[in-house]
């Protein structure tokens, strides 16, 4: 398992490197143009672009005015050279979108195939936003302002998937039966969503059914795997898995951990029920309970 320490550094690591190469080829500045412009040495900038090395923030600042990078997007970037320097990686979860999920949020978007297992809810990605007005009152002491942020932060992650092909990644997802069983106000609509969405060319939504016995899936819990697309032989990211709790994140990039998290996703894939079986079963459950 990867310490902590590790996870707070690298992976944001990583994504900042990431980020500050596409906003730099964005602006049409080539790696040496860069670095003579901000009088580093261009073994420099190849080490910062393949996150091998820290940033301050006041680095990242200098680079995005430079690269003339929208404030928004360079506010991220900031934040993620603050975390890059942070000694743990769970986080109090007193913000409205903390820091940590900044990060898998910018994971995400750079995706090029996202597997994702609910035992308890539906992914994000596919929520309307009656359901994320609930899921988010579920927070404590949240309020009417907060929760319309958090309609608003899915249906901006939501457009990822609408995306012109082949941009909009491959999204497969497997959620409990108990999940869509839940009475839950607009749940109808939801499972609608749901079935609509399935349709689509890189949308795959499996259920697992109720009489499935227990695996692995039950000690790992809700969890998502993101890979990356290639460049060259390399992937430009390391397959990453995902695990989210109540007061922070774990992302996990170490083979042994992404070999015994995909093991788990084959185990479900193989329980889970066909697409075809899987929309009759969310038509089902709309009509016996949802009306």
């Amino acid at each position: 398992m990867v310490s902590v320490t590790e996870i707070g550094s690298t992976v944001p690591r990583r994504e900042l490197g990431r980020l500050l190469r596409q906003a730099r080829e964005v602006a049409g500045f080539g790696l040496e143009a860069a670095a003579s412009d901000l009088e580093w040495s261009r073994a420099k900038m190849y080490r910062i672009e393949a996150g091998q090395t820290p940033l301050r923030a006041l680095d990242v600042d200098q680079m995005c005015r430079l690269y003339g990078t929208p404030s928004e997007l360079t506010e991220v970037l900031v934040s993620l050279a603050k975390e890059s320097k942070s000694k743990g990686w769970y986080h109090a979860y007193g913000e409205v979108i903390p820091r940590w999920f900044q990060l898998y949020v910018g994971l995400e978007v750079a995706a090029s195939r996202i597997r994702t297992y609910e035992h308890a809810l539906v992914p994000g990605l596919l929520q309307t936003p009656e359901y994320v007005v609930h899921v988010a009152r579920t927070r404590r002491d949240v309020t009417e302002s907060e929760v319309a942020k958090l309609v608003e932060l899915r249906q901006e992650r939501q457009r990822l998937l609408s995306r012109k092909r082949p941009a909009a990644p491959v999204f497969e997802a497997i959620i409990e039966e108990a999940a869509l069983r839940k009475r839950i106000p607009g749940m109808a609509g939801q499972l609608d969503k749901l079935m609509k969405v399935g349709e689509e060319p890189n949308i795959t939504v499996r259920v697992l059914p109720l009489g499935t016995g227990l695996s692995e899936a039950a000690i790992a819990g809700s969890f998502v795997i993101l890979d990356f697309p290639t460049r060259g032989a390399r992937s430009a990211e390391p397959t990453t898995v995902y695990n989210e709790g109540l007061s922070g994140a774990l992302y996990l990039d170490r083979l042994e951990e992404v070999k015994a998290y995909a093991e788990v996703w084959s185990t479900l894939t193989a329980q889970a029920l066909s697409v075809e079986d899987s929309q009759k079963c969310m038509q089902e459950i709309k009509e016996e309970h949802h009306g």
